[in-house]
């Protein structure tokens, strides 16, 4: 496969979109990792996946998120135009508006309790829409929205890796304890991966929500991690407030949190950003299940 480059996401664009050919390319700040992102003038970007197991997501998000944004107060994600595999190149791609906004920083959010009350309302609004015919849960959107059970054999292999590094009793009753329920319900709208990279901000507020990749139906407790990897112990009670779901479901949300985070130590290097934030979410999650066992 030819390097995502900028010579090859020009050489795509004249091929395929040549009235959009004299706008300048250029890599935006942030790439994720499931696709490479390239500014295609001031209004538009292109998302090029890196990946096969990634190359899915192109028409998911071609085909629901025009379907979604007409029921959520916030901009997400739009589509604009499907690429084809050209150029060396070998999966369809897409071009999207450009969001203008900040992604989701404590530096930069006016009021952390604020975005847990906004965040929790826009989850709301995703839930809420009709999801006849969305795509089930699965090795699509890596298991998001379906049983955290999935991700039982990995857990415990990061724990036993981990033993020497992590209080891997609390981990595991907390793990546990996740997977002691499921969702019941009729299966809802997921976004898989609401995280801090995923959210922009304006004026340090919430002012939209990006990459739909793992856009999936089921179980929304995958949504609700940031409790843990990003609000503190005021905003993280408001954001289960406003969210309104039961115990169970905020059991396996915090197993999802854990999961990630063991994983993430267990994967780099202990001095790494990445690994520190994961303890830093470990920690968070441990205090939190010994306050919920003093108070019971």
């Amino acid at each position: 496969m030819s390097e995502i480059t900028e010579h090859l996401v020009s050489q795509l664009i004249k091929a395929q979109f040549p009235h959009w050919s004299d706008l300048p390319i250029k890599p935006v700040a942030v790439s994720g990792n499931d696709n490479r992102t390239f500014h295609l003038g001031d209004e538009m970007s292109v998302r090029l996946p890196s990946k096969d197991c990634y190359v899915p997501q192109v028409e998911k998000e071609l085909f629901w998120l025009p379907k979604l944004q007409p029921h959520l107060t916030l901009p997400i994600s739009a589509p604009i135009a499907k690429g084809e595999p050209a150029e060396g190149y070998p999966w369809p791609w897409s071009i999207n508006k450009w969001i203008e906004g900040e992604t989701v920083r404590y530096e930069n959010v006016q009021s952390i309790n604020q975005l847990a009350i906004d965040l929790a309302h826009f989850l709301k609004e995703l839930q809420s829409i009709d999801c006849t015919g969305g795509p089930i849960a699965g090795l699509h959107n890596f298991y998001r929205g379906g049983a955290l059970s999935v991700y039982d054999e990995e857990t415990k292999t990061a724990l036993r890796n981990l033993q020497s590094h992590v209080n891997a009793n609390k981990c595991y009753s907390i793990w546990m304890l996740a997977l002691q329920s499921s969702w019941t319900n009729n299966p809802v709208w997921v976004h898989g991966d609401i995280a801090p990279g995923n959210l922009l901000v304006n004026d340090g507020k919430l002012s939209a929500v990006i990459d739909f990749g793992i856009l999936g139906i089921g179980d929304p407790s995958c949504d609700l991690a940031m409790a843990w990897t990003f609000f503190d112990k005021e905003s993280r009670k408001l954001f289960f407030n406003e969210i309104g779901c039961n115990e169970e479901t905020w059991h396996r949300a915090r197993g999802w949190a854990l999961w990630k985070a063991l994983i993430v130590l267990d994967e780099n290097d202990k001095n790494s950003k990445a690994a520190l934030d994961a303890e830093r979410t470990l920690g968070i999650i441990l205090d939190e299940f010994e306050q919920l066992n003093r108070d019971n």
